[in-house]
């Protein structure tokens, strides 16, 4: 057991059960719902959805991170997340995320009422750590850029699970010479993102393996890899794959998972949990 992390009013404690970071794509061009929730009303909908589920945590973004999408002005993600957090806020919900690289989206959200930081660039942003010392957790995500520029282009790695843990170590030492508390740090090895199908399999079997960086959050929800794996073009029909991918995660040393289908993960991990604790 280790010290609990706050989210709000939950209280998190890892190595107890598998959390499950549900997913609101505020974005006309996320790879899977893009345009579904663009609407306030209809995130704020889709998030009371997932927290009914059983998700324990919102992640709000306002900026699509899939291949070939455009970068988001600031002003512009702001009017897109800020009303999703405001209108989540108004209902009582407090275990709000906000996915973003930017550090003036994610210190403007945090003062609407989000409680942490997914920060999807790893501290690319230099205001980033002095914002983060308000936030309950700072999530860092490894992603490196690939050659011309095309962030999630496969990237060759000699190992994978030694290079993505040697980028997140600096990143998580880096946040606390900051003054941010090394108990409050999450790491995502960020699958998907510039690594290629076996890249993927290595990072999610070893998941554990980056434990001693702080808490693990793995997000392999309807992405490319699953696709190739279960035989489905569509990102939405990879969701039995992704409920797999998230007991995977969870078998091999995951605190939190981020996904899409919330209540079918819910359910999959409490019998994954109890079949690790018993």
């Amino acid at each position: 057991m280790r010290t609990p992390l706050h989210c709000g009013d939950r209280s998190l404690l890892l190595g107890s059960r598998t959390f499950v970071m549900g997913i609101v794509n505020v974005t006309p061009d996320s790879f899977s719902d893009g345009g579904a929730f663009m609407l306030a009303a209809d995130a704020v909908d889709h998030g009371l959805r997932l927290l009914a589920e059983g998700a324990d945590v919102l992640d709000i973004g306002g900026e699509s991170t899939r291949p070939g999408a455009d970068a988001v002005d600031v002003d512009v993600e702001l009017q897109r997340v800020l009303p999703v957090i405001e209108g989540l806020a108004a209902r009582g919900v407090k275990n709000i995320s906000i996915d973003t690289r930017h550090a003036v989206v994610a210190g403007a959200a945090l003062a609407a009422g989000a409680a942490w930081i997914n920060d999807v660039s790893a501290l690319d942003d230099d205001g980033m750590i002095e914002v983060a010392r308000a936030a309950q957790a700072l999530v860092l995500m490894h992603w490196r850029k690939a050659p011309g520029d095309h962030l999630q282009d496969h990237v060759a790695y000699d190992d994978v699970v030694a290079e993505v843990g040697s980028f997140l170590r600096s990143r998580v030492a880096r946040a606390c010479a900051g003054g941010i508390e090394a108990a409050r740090i999450v790491v995502d090895p960020g699958l998907g993102f510039g690594k290629g199908v076996d890249d993927n399999l290595q990072l999610l079997a070893h998941a554990r393996a980056f434990a001693g960086l702080g808490g693990v959050l793995v997000g392999a929800s309807r992405k490319r890899f699953l696709g190739v794996l279960a035989g489905r073009t569509g990102a939405r029909d990879r969701d039995d794959a992704s409920v797999g991918a998230a007991c995977a995660a969870a078998w091999a040393g995951a605190d939190l998972v981020r996904v899409h289908a919330v209540r079918a993960t819910v359910d999959a991990l409490k019998v994954v949990d109890a079949v690790l604790r018993s």
